[in-house]
């Protein structure tokens, strides 16, 4: 991997703004299972003096905790028992940035390996780059691309927490779906988000409004796979910090209410290492795209867990909610679980099951191993659905529960062939944990039903 821009930093280009005194804050960062930023803050001199060099290290916890960073039983890879020891940042330099809304700061992103400088093989990252290798071996790379939605309040964090998240003000009070007038009244917000990822290396298309109150989308340009889940993880931290800086704040929820949800649509292509396009031929789709989009499909079930790692993530599927229900593919069709898009260069398939609240890493991951799993079987593409998937009975159901597809994954001969035992055995606790935080939690709705009436 390569910078994608000069708006990238080198390490020497990063000495010279540290020793001017414009830089004095370095971030190492990694994405954790939740698909947040997780690290340290550096000193720019002590950045100078040793971490750029030797890196550091973190506890390796950081990759076997709940949500709300509690220490929680069942992970092979750090418990009590085994001391939570340390794991080693390795720092890609490839990755290395300004934040331009945070003062004097850069920031990099980084591997994580055990201290015998092996690969930790549950870091989300480490999870993608398998499936690119794989993809490497076969003389291709993968292009993907993610269309983020959120959801923005007026409300700023502190006062969302003390309000217990409900009743907050949301920035549009009707739908906005394209609307200029809508979107100009936010544009303090959007514009503040894009120029400063702009400048933080991301190549920024535009913004749109969205359908759920105060709900918008700010696109990227696709790129390569890698760089684009390490933007995504990037985009969303920065965009949080931002709306903070203003008193805001932004929800990536993939179901914040009744209303619609906020998706993550990943859009995925594979080329040749050569440029070559791949999933065309003359005027029609290649065998190996038809056998790529019917691997995906035919792990759409088993992976589900990687696509939506929640139990929130699955208020979603709903019908008539353009989140998808039914495991089918369709030409341009926003009804289903695949949608094929674009011809010659741009043809490419979008997977419109990810929510906004989606580790990038994993999903991507999921796509090519499912993909790859039917390129090497030569899987036959099923008959286009055509017209209305929620309405068709003839395939199969996305998962409609964290528990149904926690259960699938596990037990999944796929997922283990592709991904590992140590991986698939990591993600299944993580989601027994949230199912059995969530099944302890008494919700809003059982206290409005039953606290008077029963």
């Amino acid at each position: 991997m390569t910078a994608p821009n000069d708006r990238y930093l080198t390490t020497d280009r990063l000495r010279e703004l540290i020793e001017a005194g414009d830089i004095d804050t370095v971030v190492l960062a990694f994405t954790d299972m939740q698909g947040r930023l997780q690290g340290k803050r550096l000193h720019g001199r002590y950045f100078l003096d040793f971490a750029l060099e030797h890196g550091t290290e973190g506890c390796n916890y950081l990759l076997a905790v709940d949500i709300d960073m509690n220490t929680v039983d069942g992970y092979a890879m750090s418990s009590w028992e085994r001391g939570y020891g340390d794991m080693e940042f390795v720092p890609d330099w490839d990755t290395l940035r300004l934040l331009p809304h945070v003062p004097a700061t850069a920031l990099v992103q980084c591997d994580l390996v055990w201290l015998d400088h092996s690969p930790v093989p549950q870091s989300p990252r480490t999870v993608l780059q398998t499936q690119l290798d794989k993809v490497a071996a076969r003389s291709m790379v993968a292009l993907a691309g993610t269309e983020l939605e959120f959801i923005a309040f007026n409300t700023s964090y502190e006062d969302a927490h003390h309000l217990g998240y409900r009743d907050l003000d949301p920035v549009n009070q009707y739908n906005v779906d394209y609307s200029i007038l809508g979107t100009t009244r936010v544009e303090p917000l959007l514009r503040e988000i894009r120029n400063a990822t702009y400048a933080a290396g991301m190549d920024v298309e535009g913004a749109k409004g969205e359908c759920n109150f105060g709900q918008h989308e700010i696109g990227f340009l696709y790129a390569d796979a890698m760089t684009t889940a390490d933007n995504h993880s990037v985009y969303k931290t920065m965009a949080k910090e931002i709306a903070a800086q203003q008193g805001k704040a932004i929800t990536f929820m993939a179901k914040y209410n009744e209303r619609e949800g906020s998706s993550c649509h990943i859009h995925l292509s594979l080329r040749g290492t050569d440029g070559n396009v791949v999933f065309w031929d003359d005027d029609q789709r290649s065998p190996l795209y038809d056998q790529f989009v019917a691997g995906v499909l035919a792990t759409m079930a088993d992976f589900t867990l990687m696509y939506a790692p929640n139990v929130n993530s699955y208020k979603r599927f709903a019908a008539g909610s353009f989140a998808p229900t039914t495991i089918a593919w369709g030409l341009d069709n926003r009804t289903c679980a695949v949608r094929l898009v674009g011809k010659g260069p741009s043809a490419r398939m979008e997977n419109r099951v990810p929510g906004g609240d989606v580790n990038p890493y994993l999903a991507i991951a999921a796509m090519l191993a499912g993909g790859l799993h039917g390129i090497d079987n030569e899987l036959e593409l099923e008959p286009e659905l055509v017209g209305n998937a929620y309405t068709s009975p003839d395939h199969v159901q996305v998962p409609t529960t964290l528990r149904a597809a926690r259960d699938t994954f596990t037990q999944s001969e796929v997922a283990r062939a592709a991904f590992g035992d140590e991986v698939v055995d990591h993600y299944t606790n993580m989601a027994d944990v949230e199912l059995r935080s969530f099944d302890a939690a008494v919700t809003d709705w059982e206290l409005r039903r039953s606290f008077e009436r029963m």
